[in-house]
């Protein structure tokens, strides 16, 4: 397995695809399996580097607490160990997060970036905090992330809406129903750095073209924390999608216009 000690820890990676080089970022809870469909969008395109972040997947559980400032410095030491001096980033939710602290971070190593249902924190507005669902039995937790996830999403609709059913339960499925006590601590050690995050005063720093993209119905990340992070980016670009949080796959425009932004 392709694996690195990045940042004092083993990190598993991925490199997959050919063109100009591309950073990955995965969202919360979310593995380069769970999510292989939407990394594969941009293969045909773009060199992606991609990795399970800490405490997820096959990377190193290490202890606990962590914070935003530790994904980016994973990131920046995988980025060290391909040899890549500078790259384009696209962070989803959780991976936009870090891709901001990124690119704060080390704003000569972004060339290019694509924020993505995501939220600056601070007084620009923090996303859903998803740790309070935790402690919620399965199908409690399902219902409330369904709501979150579009705010539009209730049983009428989903009826009236196959793709978006569809949606909803491609997202239920996707984890793997057994994990480990030490996988789950992970989970949850994430999200407590999650609820942490606060970019917000920094972000004048980010010194790349940026695209910030969002959905109408949003409820994890909602378009005014997008809006926020836009006008805090010198020169960032803001563009609204119809959809929710996955607004990706419901917004046939959307991935397109991301996929251009990130070749220009």
């Amino acid at each position: 397995m392709p694996t690195t000690s990045a940042n004092g820890i083993t990190v598993y990676f991925e490199r997959s695809g050919s063109g100009p080089p591309l950073l990955f970022l995965n969202g919360s809870g979310s593995t380069i399996e769970t999510s292989r469909l939407l990394i594969e969008v941009f293969t045909p395109r773009f060199d992606v580097l991609v990795h399970d972040q800490r405490g997820l997947g096959r990377t190193e559980i290490p202890p606990e607490p962590y914070s935003m400032a530790d994904y980016a410095a994973d990131a920046l030491a995988l980025l060290d160990e391909v040899g890549w001096q500078q790259c384009r980033v696209v962070g989803v939710s959780f991976g936009g997060m870090v891709a901001q602290e990124l690119a704060v971070t080390a704003p000569d190593r972004v060339e290019r970036l694509a924020l993505v249902c995501t939220s600056p924190g601070g007084v620009g507005g923090s996303s859903y905090p998803l740790h309070e669902l935790a402690d919620l039995d399965d199908g409690a937790r399902a219902d409330s992330h369904m709501r979150l996830m579009d705010t539009r999403f209730d049983d009428a609709w989903l009826a009236a809406h196959p793709r978006d059913q569809a949606l909803v339960d491609m997202m239920n499925n996707r984890r793997p129903d057994e994990r480990s006590a030490e996988q789950e601590h992970g989970e949850r050690a994430q999200l407590e750095a999650r609820r942490y995050h606060d970019v917000c005063d920094r972000l004048a720093a980010v010194a790349c073209p940026t695209l910030v993209a969002s959905g109408r119905y949003d409820g994890i990340a909602p378009p005014s924390n997008g809006a926020a992070i836009a006008e805090r980016i010198p020169g960032a670009e803001l563009r609204l999608y119809e959809g929710g949080h996955a607004f990706f796959a419901q917004d046939r425009q959307a991935l397109p216009d991301i996929l251009d932004f990130l070749a220009a």
